[in-house]
C-alpha cells in the first residue's frame, strides 16, 4: 500500500530542490566574459549569452528567496526572529542579483543599440557597478545567510550537527574574502576569492543533496509535531 509523503517530507524535498537550483547560475563566470572585455559597446559579440545569464541570474534571485520561505514555518519553530531575518536578508540577496542584472542589460542594450565610443565609458561604469553589487550581494549577504540557517539547523538538529557547523563557520573566510576584495588585497577572481567562498558552497550543495535524499532527521522531525 502506498503511503502519502508527509508535510514536512515535502516541505524538505522542495527546499532541497531549490537549493540546488541557486546553483545555476555557475556559467555565468563564462557566459559574461564577452561584456567584461573593455571594448565590448564596439565589438560585434552576440548578446545571447549576456541575456541568458542574467536568466539564470534571475532564477537564482528567485530561488534564493524561495529557500528562505519554504523553511520558515519549520525554522520558526527555533526562533522566529532568526528565521524572520533569513527571509529578510535573502529577499536582500535577491535585490542585489535583480539589481545587478538590470547594469548587465543596459550595457547589454548600449553594445546592441551601436552606442559606439561616445558609450565607452556608460559601459565600463554599468559593468563596474555589476561588480560590485555581485560582489556585496553574493559575496557578503550569503555569510549572514548561513550564519543564521546553520544556527536554526544546528539548534533543532534537522539535519546532521556537522552540516550545520560548515554552514555556521562558513561565515568568516567569505566575509574575510569579501574584505580582501574590497581592500585591493585579492583580485576577485583569484583562487583565493574562490577558497574563500568553497565552505559556503559546500554547505549550501550538501544542504540541497542531504534535503532531497534523506529529507529532516526523524528525531527532530518528531520535535516539530
Amino acid at each position: 500500500m502506498q503511503t502519502s509523503m508527509s508535510p514536512l517530507r515535502k516541505t524538505s524535498l522542495t527546499a532541497g530542490i531549490i537549493y540546488l537550483l541557486t546553483f545555476v547560475s555557475i556559467p555565468t563566470l563564462t557566459l559574461y566574459g564577452p561584456i567584461h572585455q573593455p571594448n565590448y559597446i564596439l565589438s560585434n559579440s552576440n548578446d545571447t549569452p549576456v541575456i541568458i545569464g542574467g536568466i539564470l541570474e534571475i532564477i537564482v534571485g528567485l530561488t534564493s528567496v524561495a529557500t528562505a520561505v519554504v523553511l520558515y514555518p519549520v525554522l520558526k519553530k527555533q526562533h522566529e526572529g532568526f528565521a524572520l531575518g533569513l527571509v529578510a536578508s535573502r529577499i536582500l540577496e535577491a535585490s542585489t542579483i535583480f539589481v545587478g542584472v538590470a547594469f548587465l542589460l543596459a550595457a547589454m542594450t548600449l553594445h546592441k543599440n551601436g552606442g559606439g565610443a561616445d558609450s565607452l565609458s556608460t559601459s565600463h561604469a554599468l559593468v563596474a557597478l555589476y561588480d560590485r553589487i555581485f560582489l556585496l550581494g553574493q559575496g557578503y549577504i550569503p555569510a549572514i545567510n548561513d550564519l543564521l540557517l546553520g544556527i536554526l539547523l544546528f539548534k533543532s538538529r534537522l539535519v546532521p550537527r556537522t552540516l550545520s557547523i560548515i554552514g555556521i563557520a562558513g561565515e568568516a573566510p567569505l566575509i574575510a574574502g569579501y574584505l580582501a576584495v574590497m581592500f585591493g588585497v585579492i583580485d576577485s577572481v583569484s583562487p583565493l576569492a574562490a577558497l574563500s567562498a568553497l565552505p559556503v558552497a559546500v554547505f549550501e550543495f550538501s544542504l540541497g543533496i542531504y534535503l532531497v535524499i534523506k529529507g529532516f532527521r526523524p528525531s527532530a522531525v518528531s520535535n516539530q509535531l
